[in-house]
């Protein structure tokens, strides 16, 4: 008999860490479905694999473009049907996130770089 493949597992503690976001942000992903925990210890406590942490990787990217939760969670929906197989309407949709994504990019590089100009006024003083 061959021995069972296991999946290493995380704490939440842990995956705050490494994500760099609070256990009560993760927490609240779970809450609205965004991030659901892959187990749980038989004492309740949330156990995440390498995937979920990818995926809130993903999740922590999309905040500061501005992504509201159920745009995220229709955005992480298409990748992952988009992972197993290729489907022209989602494309379709994603190329849309793409694009949104390059245009609140493209602000955000605006205002660092007004932010740049106001640092070099105050160092010329």
């Amino acid at each position: 008999m061959e021995p069972e493949k296991t999946t290493p597992m995380m704490h939440i503690g842990e995956l705050a860490e490494r994500t760099e976001l609070s256990l009560r942000t993760i927490r609240h992903y779970d809450e609205v479905g965004l991030l659901k925990p892959s187990g749980r210890t038989e004492g309740g406590f949330r156990l995440y694999t390498e995937s979920d942490f990818s995926r809130l990787m993903l999740i922590r990217r999309m905040k500061p473009l501005g992504f509201p939760l159920e745009e995220m969670s229709e955005l992480l929906r298409i990748i992952t049907v988009l992972e197993q197989a290729d489907d022209p309407s989602l494309r379709a949709e994603l190329e849309g996130f793409i694009a949104r994504a390059t245009e609140q990019r493209q602000k955000l590089q605006k205002q660092l770089d007004m932010a740049d100009e106001f640092l070099d006024l105050l160092r010329q003083r």
